[in-house]
């Protein structure tokens, strides 16, 4: 049998999915920063395990020689979105990249595996920069939403301790999970509009009370005491009421002040 350099091999995948992540929470940064609403709830990565790459050679029969040919998910991330409707959203970020090539997709929301699983996966190749030259690299982009994503992660670590035999009654109560977290996904979908309003109106009044705070903190070296003691007063109470258009119109009023006393 041939001798792996592990080390050697394993490497530009691991800077692969390094660099991967940067690129994927950086997008989902941006998308925040600028206000637009992100698709991408969180990324993670992982590298296949010397072990994992030899069992699916073995299974595969891939010899030795081939493993970096043949075996496409040695490097991977998975994007995990809050809701099913952010799925498409983001195969969509995927193809439209000019950094990397997808060259195969597979579905396994809209054609569930018989255990239940599901998830689309793409594989891309990725143009790794390397000391000794250019690579293109092969990769696994898993998406799919947090329910799916309890439910694999719990039925991987049950495949593993089976050693991939899980008894039939715990298959059978893992596909009524999965129909279970299939169906969370669709109420979570059909409430979508009103957590989406939720947190664009929590965003909005954050960085309202910023600017808010921002003025006061401004107005304490040029204002009278007493006048900061009825401002402080003021603001208390309006945010005790929770009031959107009150806070609005006192921060318009403070803006004023602030004017004021730069004049």
């Amino acid at each position: 049998m041939e001798i792996i350099n592990w080390k050697e091999l394993l490497y530009p995948y691991a800077q692969t999915v390094d660099e991967l992540l940067l690129k994927f929470r950086s997008l989902d940064k941006e998308c925040r920063q600028l206000g637009i609403y992100s698709p991408i709830d969180s990324v993670t990565g992982r590298l296949k395990r010397p072990a994992s790459i030899l069992e699916k050679a073995g299974r595969k029969q891939i010899s030795p020689d081939r493993i970096e040919e043949e075996i496409e998910d040695i490097a991977g991330i998975r994007i995990l979105c809050q809701f099913v409707e952010d799925i498409p959203k983001v195969i969509e970020m995927v193809r439209k990249r000019k950094d990397m090539t997808v060259i195969e997709e597979r579905d396994y929301i809209t054609n569930t595996k018989p255990s239940g699983y599901r998830s689309y996966h793409m594989i891309i190749r990725y143009p790794l920069f390397t000391a000794l030259g250019e690579k293109t690299v092969p990769a696994e982009i898993q998406i799919r939403t947090n329910a799916m994503n309890f439910w694999a992660t719990a039925e991987h670590s049950l495949r593993y301790k089976y050693s991939g035999n899980i008894p039939q009654d715990l298959q059978d109560r893992l596909k009524n999970c999965a129909e279970a977290a299939f169906h969370l996904d669709q109420e979570m979908a059909t409430i979508r509009e009103e957590i989406t309003n939720a947190q664009r109106l929590n965003e909005i009044k954050n960085n309202l009370v910023a600017n808010i705070l921002e003025n006061i903190q401004n107005l304490y070296f040029v204002a009278k005491l007493d006048d900061m003691n009825e401002i402080n007063k003021e603001f208390i109470r309006l945010w005790n009421g929770d009031d959107m258009e009150a806070l609005k119109k006192f921060n318009e009023k403070l803006n004023i002040m602030a004017e004021m006393y730069r004049v």
